[in-house]
């Protein structure tokens, strides 16, 4: 196949510029930061009383969940009705809306942030599954890694120009609260607007089944079916999957939860901790792009294991660092020495396990439903990796030991990459 044209190619990009505000403002910078400052230290639970971040980091979980559960049905339904760009766009208004409605949110409704913040972490999973099916459609092979580090760097662009604009509203207004919640309002307007760049460009999909005998249901799963019995048949598409599994719980998690732990364990100021996650979003525009450069030199996987052992030392070091907190050492600066690293590997191992997975898998019309699994993957990956978190954080009251639970998933995964990459050079020779 032909890469598409690049009006095609920008547009698909504009994407990730316009949903990537939903990633850092809400779940990573502003509305953690926020939540917590708003909503009481024990909140009541079914009966118990946990704590703030955890029940953020719960909330998250079980949006991911419900998304996960409904991948496979919506993703075949859209292979074989042809409708894929319809989803894709039914989900994008419902996250926009929710990152909306938080504008209403206060310390006098937990309940209300709770929900929208949930319908807005639903429709950001529910619209990227079939963002991200369009990769193989839209880019030959050769172009993947490129094309995939393209959208996450127009992404990680976007999204620090809002978080100035909201950094601004912050700084300038006198009520910090109103600015916060009006950059959630923002967040919405601006995903849902330049949005309709990729729905203006984005081609019509076409259906996989052109004669439908069946109903809706039915059709999915055979749809579904169809799919996991080619998966199963493909040694090193598995082992990637596996290990992309195992990674993934720790890479997100990192991802969800570093601004409750600079708040809570490092006890750094929102100001600061602003900045630092302005600096891992600049700084992963660089990882992106040099992850695409040596993958076309060493190939994927082998840079992907690198990345993953780089994470586990990562880990280490904020493990250390909470440690030096807790004995007086400023750990500002660590901090930031932190952010630099994460920003080099954050943007370099998620835009490579995109363009990896659609090298890996077979030239197919069933393009949503192959990407199901791998969205699938990695949004169980993320409820186990939050809920454990979540659940070391309330029985031990630290979330530094979290961390370590985090690196036996990066280590799990690292194993499977070898088995991977084994396989393949088994199969290449």
């Amino acid at each position: 196949m032909q890469t598409a044209s690049k009006k095609v190619i920008n547009g698909w990009a504009m994407y990730d510029w316009a949903n990537s505000v939903y990633n850092l403002v809400i779940t990573t910078t502003f509305f953690p930061i926020y939540f917590t400052a708003v909503t009481p230290e024990k909140v009541p639970f079914f009966g118990n009383h946990v704590s703030n971040s955890a029940l953020y980091t719960y909330s998250v979980a079980v949006a991911y969940f419900i998304i996960a559960i409904l991948y496979p049905f919506l993703t075949s339904i859209a292979d074989t009705r042809g409708n894929k760009k319809q989803f894709m766009q039914f989900f994008c208004y419902m996250g926009a809306l929710g990152c909306s409605l938080l504008y209403f949110f206060d310390k006098t409704n937990v309940w209300w942030g709770v929900s929208f913040f949930m319908v807005a972490a639903i429709g950001y999973c529910g619209s990227l599954v079939f963002y991200n099916s369009y990769l193989p459609e839209i880019a030959a092979e050769q172009d993947r890694d490129r094309i995939s580090a393209k959208g996450y760097s127009y992404g990680y662009v976007g999204s620090v120009l809002l978080q100035v604009i909201g950094f601004a509203l912050v700084m300038t207004m006198a009520d910090e609260g109103q600015a916060t919640r009006l950059t959630f309002l923002l967040t919405g307007i601006w995903w849902l607007g330049f949005a309709q760049i990729s729905f203006r460009v984005l081609p019509r999909s076409q259906p996989s089944i052109q004669k439908h005998t069946a109903g809706v249901f039915k059709e999915s799963i055979s749809e579904i079916k169809k799919v996991y019995a080619q998966v199963k048949q493909m040694p090193v598409l598995k082992r990637f999957l596996r290990g992309f599994f195992f990674y993934s719980m720790g890479v997100q998690t990192v991802m969800l939860a570093a601004t409750l732990f600079g708040a809570k364990v490092l006890e750094l100021s929102q100001i600061k901790l602003i900045i630092t996650i302005v600096i891992i979003q600049l700084v992963a525009i660089i990882g992106a792009w040099a992850m695409s450069k040596l993958s076309a030199i060493y190939g994927n996987l082998k840079v992907l294991f690198a990345v993953v052992v780089i994470w586990i030392l990562i880990c280490v070091a904020a493990y250390y660092t909470a440690v030096l907190k807790e004995h007086g050492t400023d750990p500002e600066f660590h901090f930031y020495g932190l952010a630099v690293a994460v920003g080099l590997v954050m943007g370099g191992i998620q835009s490579l396990s995109r363009s990896t997975y659609s090298k890996l898998m077979p030239e197919t019309a069933d393009t949503a439903s192959f990407f199901s699994y791998y969205d699938f993957t990695e949004k169980i990956a993320i409820v186990l990796g939050m809920f454990s978190w979540a659940a070391i954080d309330d029985y031990t009251g630290n979330m530094k030991t979290s961390l370590l639970s985090l690196i036996v998933f990066f280590a799990i995964g690292l194993i499977w990459l070898y088995s991977a990459l084994h396989k393949q050079q088994q199969k290449a020779s």
